[in-house]
């Protein structure tokens, strides 16, 4: 049991001298590249509820301010049937979305543009009140999902400047 936990100890040892050696650092460390976006990127996304909890938490995950970068944020949505009973109602939904994002720079040149999509799922056996909230609750973590690939995506641009 003990030469099991020396092997892990030395399995981490040697995976973070090798991260260090290759020249990894961690994007959210001071300085690191998510660092050099924060306060700077002001966020457009659609004047809806999801496009709202979008922006929020990309604010979130980048700080809020005016900025001099602008993230421009399209976002698309489908729900669709996931389970349904031997009589054909539908006992779960899956929420699928997607959201293309642009990011301008002071003088409104590109800076970087992706793509990114997921989705999650809600239950639809309880009442109607409860349906509706679960529908509900599913879209947000959506956006959630779909905020926190924008931003890792993000991170990956070289903006420093």
């Amino acid at each position: 049991m003990s030469s099991d936990r020396t092997l892990s100890r030395r399995g981490a040892v040697l995976t973070l001298l090798a991260l260090g050696a290759c020249g990894f650092s961690p994007a959210l460390a001071p300085g690191g590249a998510a660092r050099s976006l924060q306060g700077r990127v002001s966020v457009t996304a659609p004047d809806t509820i999801e496009g709202f909890a979008l922006r929020a938490r990309l604010q979130e995950r980048l700080g809020r301010g005016p900025g001099d970068l602008q993230l421009i944020v399209d976002i698309e949505e489908a729900l669709e049937a996931a389970a349904r009973s031997r009589r054909g109602d539908t006992l779960r939904y899956n929420v699928i979305g997607a959201a293309g994002w642009q990011l301008l720079g002071p003088d409104g040149q590109t800076l970087g543009e992706g793509q990114v999509d997921g989705f999650t799922s809600y239950g639809a056996t309880g009442s109607t009140v409860a349906t509706q909230t679960s529908a509900t609750d599913a879209q947000g973590r959506l956006m959630t999902l779909l905020a926190d690939r924008i931003f890792a995506q993000l991170v990956l641009l070289d903006v420093s400047s």
